[in-house]
């Protein structure tokens, strides 16, 4: 009887200890949102994959970072050499698109307000933001499950964020619908925290000077494109479809109707720009498509991707009504 008394004394205590020693949801907060947040700086390389659509899109992300809010995001296809950038220095938030010899140029406050899954300092915010989070462990991984804060957030509400037991550095993040299934997966490669930059190396001069300036866009010579239709609700129709061709170049303007929405969709060839960067004004805020770049405000859309060059307006739709007809028309296929 004493022999087994003191076998479940052991046991009772051993439960005890382990429950002592066990990390709570607070404490993981606490060190990684130090641990990310307090750093000078950071650099890092990330894929990402989209999986929506007929075939699966892997991405290449880098990212530098350097307090208090310098930023240069560089985004490209993978196995493709064409990339977009967002840069953000003491002049404000741009906008590079090498291949096209572009730049725009934005007010805006970018990415305080428009959290991004390969900024780690963001899914740190993430965390700390949803009070409702949850956090499981896993083998070696501690996992959280927040909400997004992001251009896709009513369309990719949840995110899990996978942090590595030993370093608390982000592993991976998969954006997920509101079915829980995994759309966007970002798999983190290297993350090098306490580096920085001097201001001069976020100049936005130095990302669009290419060694192929001259053939710069030479690969992008898609004239006769092939149109590309957005995936919508069953109520919302084409109502119109015009194409125009100048001097080669096709351009095509469709209309849709729905009871209570409507829109106007342009796409045409997305011309090398001939004043070589100069940065253009654009109205609104980065919009980080996660296929493109573009550029949103209350009432339109724009982005460029493969060389065509698309536009979005409506005053009835939402942005993110918007967004869900340019991810559409991204992850859809051409007809």
């Amino acid at each position: 009887m004493r022999k087994r008394l003191l076998t479940g004394v052991l046991i009772l205590l051993s439960l005890m200890l382990a429950a002592c020693g066990a990390d709570s949801k607070e404490d993981v907060v606490k060190k990684l949102s130090t641990k990310w947040t307090e750093t000078k700086g950071y650099e890092l390389d990330a894929t990402m994959e989209i999986k929506t659509g007929s075939e699966p899109r892997v991405y290449d992300v880098n990212v530098w970072h350097t307090k208090p809010d310098f930023y240069r995001v560089k985004v490209n296809q993978a196995g493709d050499d064409n990339s977009q950038m967002i840069v953000r220095n003491e002049e404000g938030v741009f906008v590079v698109t090498p291949a096209l010899r572009k730049t725009y140029k934005f007010q805006s406050d970018w990415p305080k307000q428009n959290s991004q899954a390969y900024l780690i300092g963001a899914l740190a915010d993430d965390i700390k933001a949803d009070s409702k989070s949850v956090m499981r462990e896993e083998e070696n991984s501690f996992v959280f499950e927040t909400q997004t804060r992001n251009n896709h957030q009513k369309l990719l509400p949840y995110q899990h964020i996978y942090i590595d037991k030993k370093t608390m550095l982000p592993t991976k993040v998969s954006v997920l619908n509101e079915n829980k299934e995994e759309q966007i997966s970002i798999t983190f490669k290297k993350i090098t925290l306490g580096t920085t930059r001097n201001a001069a190396d976020y100049a936005v001069e130095k990302f669009t000077e290419s060694k192929d300036d001259q053939t710069a866009g030479a690969d992008l010579d898609n004239k006769d494109f092939q149109t590309t239709y957005p995936v919508l609700s069953a109520d919302m129709k084409i109502v119109e479809e015009k194409t125009f061709e100048d001097d080669g170049s096709k351009r095509v303007i469709m209309a849709y109707a729905s009871e209570d929405k409507d829109f106007t969709l342009i796409q045409q060839a997305a011309e090398p720009d001939a004043t070589s960067y100069l940065p253009v004004f654009a109205a609104g805020d980065p919009a980080d498509l996660g296929f493109a770049i573009g550029a949103i405000t209350d009432h339109s859309i724009s982005w460029e991707q493969n060389g065509v060059s698309y536009f979005i307006a409506s005053s009835t739709l939402s942005r993110d009504e918007m967004i869900e007809v340019a991810a559409s028309m991204a992850l859809s296929e051409d007809k």
